[in-house]
């Protein structure tokens, strides 16, 4: 209990900066709560401690004390690493330590720690272990010499004190077991209700259910949340037309991290992308743009498939599920359209790969189609080269296509090759210059496709796959850290225009394919931006609850508190609409991949 208790507020310490308005009282509340869910995890150990205790009445304390000693060196050693880890991660992530890290292990975690981050970190290791071992050898081990053989009664009092552990264990005396809500206490500050977690007991408890999955789905009853979903979807009978053809060459760019803090016409920060800036002033530019997810895996499924970000998990994960979604790409490729891919970096990573492969993508450009001299990023090779190679296949193609690009150099760690235009070494001032580079050598690329036979024919749509918590580090479940940049150019778009609708990542295909002239009746999540009538609005996941925005409501939903953490203009039909949508998913994704596909 001591240990986790130093290892919260080691936790509050090295991640202060991320709640500025904490105060002493909150820090200390942390602690208190928390012990709730120390004791649980305690529990589960001293559980196995009793039962060898009881063991030793007859056997003597020789073996079972073994035992004792192993099992908590283990679990000693098991907790630093799971307490280091969630120390590093959570200043990125937004969230104690689960099995997430666990599908991304390798490139991404490792790249996140610098080496004097890394240094640190072992540093402050080495001591807990330290500390911990040696109190434990001195102060609990060395008594095991005075246990000795004894009457049969005692091993069955240790029995029933090993089994009244299932108390701590539990949480409570009533139906429900422990869980994270347990020890949340604060009904807007986010960070000192995580602080109140053990996040051993969160990991242990997350690798034993990270493969059953089943979302609940209890916010409303059946009938009233078609009700409302219908709502958000009402149907439309026209549209305002955005191209000057039904059929253009489609080109997506989705920029990593592009949040629209850093789009100045967005209101973002000036000088950090002049080139885009320069774009919006072209075009059709949407102005209250959102991600539906926090990560690329998530943005992807959301913008190629209309299909919402769940929390917890991604649907990118089971190919079985992700086999049964829309796809924007086979839509296209039924009208004659040739379907690409082009990334440079490794396109196995977060199963990228098998949800192209499903969403029928003829040709897949990676990492792998790189040189080596190329690939200088912890990721694979820098969006100058990605650029480069993308303007090659370009010209190369002989007929009607649609060509989905990801890049990849304003990911963290920030390491462009370019001499740092803005600040030093600080967090913001690698993000910027990131970015800075990206748009640059995008500039360069939309320059030299205006010069090219198959410009005039094209749709160049230009979005991210997701924000950033920088510059400004921002709230990670606020809609600030989702708002992402929307742009249409290109030769076949027909008009310059400003949209100023609430919309989201989600309602790309039904907005791409009714531009077309096409059905979008099975992007059910999807809407038509420019249809009439239209419902405005964005619905935002992340890692444990949801955020609903239209053009005057907003609302955070924290399904831990299973409450409203910020609601802010709202009326009562509204504050229904980010639950029904989120229902909504949640049904479609449980039905997933329960069945077989028909022969």
């Amino acid at each position: 209990m001591l240990f986790f208790s130093v290892s919260r507020t080691l936790f509050l310490v090295w991640n202060h900066t991320m709640c500025p308005e904490m105060t002493a009282g909150d820090g200390l509340k942390s602690l208190m709560y928390g012990l709730r869910m120390d004791a649980s995890l305690s529990g589960y150990m001293m559980m196995i401690n009793g039962l060898l205790l009881a063991v030793s009445v007859f056997t003597g304390i020789r073996l079972p004390g073994f035992l004792i000693n192993i099992l908590t060196v283990i679990m000693i050693f098991l907790s630093v690493i799971i307490i280091l880890t969630d120390l590093q991660l959570y200043h990125y992530w937004g969230f104690r330590l689960n099995t997430t890290p666990l599908f991304y292990i390798g490139k991404e975690a490792l790249s996140m720690i610098s080496l004097a981050m890394a240094l640190k970190a072992v540093t402050v290791g080495l001591l807990l272990s330290g500390i911990s071992l040696f109190c434990y050898f001195r102060l609990i081990a060395l008594n095991f010499k005075k246990v000795t053989k004894s009457k049969p009664v005692t091993a069955v009092v240790m029995l029933l004190i090993s089994a009244l552990m299932i108390l701590p264990v539990r949480g409570s005396l009533g139906t429900s077991t422990m869980n994270p809500s347990m020890v949340y206490f604060h009904p807007n500050k986010v960070f000192v209700n995580h602080a109140g977690i053990n996040v051993v007991w969160n990991f242990l408890s997350s690798l034993l259910t990270k493969n059953s999955i089943i979302y609940p789905e209890d916010f409303l009853p059946e009938k009233q949340t078609e009700l409302f979903f219908n709502e958000l979807f009402p149907k439309q009978h026209s549209t305002i037309r955005l191209l000057n053809t039904a059929k253009p060459n489609i080109l997506l760019i989705i920029l990593e991290s592009f949040s629209a803090d850093i789009i100045e016409p967005l209101g973002g920060v000036k000088g950090i992308t002049p080139n885009l800036n320069q774009l919006c002033s072209e075009g059709v530019l949407f102005t209250n743009f959102y991600a539906s997810g926090d990560r690329t895996d998530k943005g992807l499924v959301a913008i190629l498939s209309g299909f919402p970000a769940q929390p917890r998990s991604t649907i990118i994960k089971s190919p079985e599920k992700t086999q049964k979604l829309p796809f924007l790409s086979r839509h296209l490729s039924e009208t004659g359209y040739y379907c690409s891919f082009i990334y440079a970096g490794d396109i196995n990573f977060a199963n990228y790969y098998s949800y192209l492969i499903n969403g029928g993508f003829k040709q897949i450009t990676c990492d792998k189609n790189f040189p080596l001299s190329q690939k200088t990023s912890k990721w694979g090779a820098h969006d100058q080269f990605l650029f480069l190679k993308l303007f090659d296949e370009l010209n190369e193609a002989n007929s009607l296509f649609f060509k989905t690009v990801l890049t990849l150099s304003s990911h963290d760690p920030f390491d462009v090759p370019m001499k740092k235009i803005f600040g030093s070494d600080d967090e913001d001032s690698l993000f910027l210059n990131a970015c800075y580079y990206t748009d640059s050598h995008l500039g360069t690329f939309i320059s030299k496709a205006r010069q090219t036979h198959w410009w005039k024919n094209t749709l160049i749509i230009i979005t991210a796959d997701h924000g950033h918590r920088l510059p400004g580090n921002k709230g990670y479940n606020t809609k600030e850290s989702f708002r992402i940049p929307m742009l249409w150019i290109g030769g076949a778009v027909a008009k310059d225009t400003v949209i100023s609708e609430t919309a989201s990542q989600t309602d790309i295909p039904a907005t791409l394919l009714a531009q077309l002239n096409s059905s979008s009746s099975d992007f059910i999540f999807s809407k038509n931006i420019c249809g009439q009538p239209v419902n405005p609005f964005a619905v935002y996941v992340f890692n444990n609850g949801f955020g609903f925005l239209n053009n005057s409501c907003y609302y955070i939903f924290d399904n831990y508190l299973q409450s409203n953490i910020l609601t802010a203009g709202c009326g009562k039909d509204e504050l229904n609409y980010g639950k029904v949508f989120i229902q909504k998913m949640y049904s479609s994704y449980n039905q997933m991949g329960l069945f077989k596909e028909p022969d």
